[in-house]
Order: structure tokens, then C-alpha cells, then sequence
């Protein structure tokens, strides 16, 4: 990333379930070769998508263990090891460094919150200690925090720090911290109704739910307007607006976990407190996949 800047689309992977609870490992590694087969560009593993959340620090690391070895170096592997408690997002990152990935997914700190001069350090105690590059997370409407304007500024020359997963949704915030963009920091979208507009302020990419189910549209969307069909890249953008809404017309991961159980995929079960999805919302995702013929 600090190296070599990943463009294009990086899936925020799910984490199946079986029933009883457990990680289905063997769904994951075809779920794996799906994107493998399918031009994405990077698996984020232990996101949001991930319901890291719920897991354990064991199930994190192998996990992590198990998508380095199935992807074998073929793309990046990028590791969510954020935390609220900066001793244990250190921690998780060391292990997941040791563990063979080629990144981190780096979150803000939440409930907890903190001050700007927390917030810099919370992210530079990780950034010192590993020797693999790290991407802040701005995602105030899970975290109840913003990384301000001026702390992305400083940790933008940090040599580290690669980048940022801007997901607040404001398209004001991204364009006053695409002013410290450069080969050395960039910017990924973290919402995927807004790729386009992100791309347009200098966005290299996307971390996105979307591309669970549709990762080679996902990379064409994003390398078209990188290389200039920006016509052929806003159609695409269109195209799946509706199923983009349907897919978070409930808290995420759970409509993109139905949406891969409905192609047949087996991403399997939720951990409480997530569970199934509203039968009305239910209906309001299957017609929008049907739309963009995915069922």
C-alpha cells in the first residue's frame, strides 16, 4: 500500500457462521475463491462486514491465518484489528502482522470516544509498532467519533499510515481531507452508493458490502472511471443503486448475508444480537437482486 497503492475494489468479506455458532471455514475458502475468480482487487477480513465485533481474539486469528494462506499472495489481505482499547488493537495488529497480512483496517475508537490528541495517538501506537501498512476507518455512525480533519492531516505524512476508508456518507468531510491525499495516502470510499462521487475527489477505491455479491461489476465500476469511461462506470453505479439501498435497508452485515445465502453461497447464520432480516425487507432485497439478475 505505502509501496504499492491497491486501486480498484476490496471486498469487506463476511465471516460465515454454521448454526451452532461456529466459523464455517470451508464456506469462507469458497467464498474466497469467488472473489479470487472474480477480479477483486484486495479481501478485507474482520470488518464490520465481518462481525468482528462478535468474535473472539482466537477466531480473529485464525480466521486471518486461514484467508492469508487461501489467497497464498495472489492479492492483498487486509485485516480488521481496530478496537476501542488501544493496548488491544496493538495487540490484534502484531498478531495478524505475524499472521502473514499485507494490511490493516485501523478503526476509531468507540463508546469510549476520545480527544484529538487521544485520537492521533490511538492510531500511531499501532502505525509505530508494525511493519505493514495501516488504513484509518472513519465510520462515525457506528463508532459516534469522527477522526477530525486535522488529525488525518497529521497522520497523513505518517510513513505507516497508507490511507483512509472514509464512510460517513459526507461528501464535504472526504473533500477536505482529499486535500492531503498523495502517492503515499489515499483514500478508499467506504459507502458504496457513493463511489462515483468519491472517485471524483480522488478516491482510489472502494472497501466494499457491494461486492460480496457482484465483485467483477464491482472492479469495473471503479477501474472504468479510474481509466476514464466515467460514462460506463455511472451507468454501473445506477444499475445497482436499488440493490446498494436493499443491501442496507437493515444494520450491515445482515442483508449482504442473506443476499449470499439467496445466490446459494452458504454465508450461513448471524451472532446475536444480529439476526435474520424483516420478511417485508426480506422481499425488498430478493426483488432488487432479481433486477440486476443475480436471482
Amino acid at each position: 500500500m505505502k509501496a504499492e497503492v491497491i486501486r480498484g475494489s476490496i471486498v469487506a468479506l463476511v465471516t460465515p457462521f454454521r448454526e451452532d455458532g461456529s466459523v464455517d471455514f470451508e464456506s469462507l475458502g469458497n467464498l474466497i475463491d469467488f472473489h479470487l475468480a472474480n477480479r477483486t482487487d484486495a479481501i478485507l477480513v474482520l470488518g464490520t462486514t465481518g462481525e468482528s465485533s462478535a468474535m473472539s481474539h482466537e477466531e480473529d486469528d485464525a480466521v486471518c491465518e486461514y484467508t492469508v494462506k487461501r489467497v497464498a499472495g495472489r492479492v492483498p489481505v487486509i485485516a480488521g484489528s481496530g478496537s476501542n482499547c488501544t493496548q488491544t488493537m496493538l495487540e490484534k495488529s502484531l498478531s495478524f502482522e505475524k499472521l502473514g497480512a499485507d494490511g490493516l483496517l485501523l478503526i476509531s475508537p468507540y463508546y469510549n470516544k476520545t480527544n484529538d490528541e487521544g485520537m492521533y495517538l490511538h492510531f500511531k501506537t499501532v502505525a509505530d509498532a508494525v511493519n505493514i501498512p495501516c488504513i484509518l476507518y472513519n465510520v462515525p455512525g457506528r463508532t459516534g467519533c469522527s477522526i477530525s480533519e486535522n488529525v488525518v492531516r497529521r497522520l497523513a505524512s505518517h510513513p505507516n499510515i497508507a490511507g483512509i476508508k472514509e464512510a460517513s456518507g459526507n461528501l464535504s468531510y472526504a473533500a477536505n481531507i482529499a486535500r492531503y491525499l498523495s502517492d503515499d495516502f489515499v483514500m478508499y470510499s467506504g459507502n458504496d452508493d457513493i463511489i462515483l462521487p468519491m472517485l471524483s475527489l480522488g478516491a482510489s477505491g472502494v472497501i466494499s458490502v457491494l461486492a460480496n455479491v457482484v465483485p467483477a461489476e464491482t472492479h469495473d465500476m471503479v477501474m472504468d472511471y479510474l481509466e476514464g469511461d466515467r460514462g460506463k462506470a455511472l451507468a454501473a453505479q445506477l444499475k445497482y443503486l436499488d440493490l446498494i439501498h436493499a443491501m442496507f435497508c437493515e444494520v450491515n452485515p445482515i442483508p449482504v448475508k442473506e443476499a449470499l445465502n439467496l445466490m446459494g453461497m452458504q454465508a450461513g447464520s448471524y451472532r446475536l444480537p444480529l439476526t435474520r432480516m424483516a420478511q417485508p425487507n426480506r422481499e425488498r432485497l430478493e426483488a432488487a437482486m432479481k433486477e440486476v439478475g443475480l436471482l
